[in-house]
């Protein structure tokens, strides 16, 4: 379904009824990356996945990207929808938009979820230049095609996720090259700052043991969270709720019943 917000047209799906779960994709995906969550938690819950701008079936602007921008699309699909609170579950790029919304519009969320993510892509060190750097040159010289196949396999390199390597190396090989290019530069320019101290929502930090960031590197900023827990899901890495969705969907269950 379409749906009108901030000068564009975003995709999204609302599956199930009951408390609002609203999951958030990664950068150059789709709400696909919800495949193994949406029946298990439609379940009991009314799960709604969109498409973020410049990616899926949603609008792709030339120039309008950025976290704030995406952000903004969100707050108008819940008033648009007359949604009142949701738990935002924000993966990687998704995680950005989702610390953003509870920064700017706290009102809004019932609880917060952060999965493989941080608040601060633009103070990561080391890391977040590298990853800068790297992948813009290599946007520019071998093209998203190449990309999408490097960024799939990292994901899942093991024999038997080929089906998911594929899976997801089309969805990013889908992409628009100027959407892709400027939804990553935006993103990697977005950091919450000293904005993360007041976040007082509820919060849950998914993290992989083998995602890019280490386990330190989440826990540090869990603890300047109010209210916050991580929880590390094993044999992982970044598309945890793709490969090992049994394990995520238990862990945001256990969280979203308070247990």
């Amino acid at each position: 379904m379409k749906i009108k917000v901030n000068d564009i047209e975003l995709d999204y799906e609302d599956h199930g009824q009951g408390h609002v779960l609203l999951l958030l994709h990664g950068l150059g995906s789709t709400k696909k990356d919800w495949d193994a969550q949406v029946p298990f938690f439609s379940k009991t819950h009314r799960v709604i996945t969109i498409d973020l701008r410049g990616h899926g079936n949603s609008t792709k602007p030339q120039d309008a990207y950025g976290v704030e921008l995406m952000t903004e699309d969100v707050k108008q699909l819940l008033d648009q929808l007359n949604i009142k609170k949701a738990t935002i579950v924000g993966f990687s790029m998704g995680g950005a938009v989702a610390f953003e919304m509870a920064a700017q519009h706290s009102e809004y969320l019932e609880n917060l979820v952060i999965v493989n993510s941080g608040p601060d892509f633009n103070n990561m060190g080391k890391i977040g230049e590298d990853l800068l750097n790297n992948r813009t040159a290599f946007l520019k010289t071998k093209g998203l095609a190449v990309l999408a196949k490097e960024i799939s396999f990292n994901m899942f390199p093991e024999d038997h996720q080929l089906d998911l390597r594929n899976e997801f190396e089309e969805r990013c090989k889908a992409n628009d090259y100027n959407a892709y290019y400027k939804s990553f530069t935006t993103l990697m320019a977005w950091g919450l700052g000293e904005k993360i101290k007041d976040i007082k929502t509820r919060t849950l930090v998914v993290g992989s043991d083998m995602d890019y960031t280490p386990e330190s590197f989440k826990q540090a900023y869990v603890n300047r969270l109010q209210n916050a827990n991580l929880v590390i899901i094993k044999n992982s890495r970044h598309g945890v709720v793709i490969d090992q969705p049994e394990a995520f969907n238990l862990e945001l269950q256990k969280f979203l019943n308070h247990e």
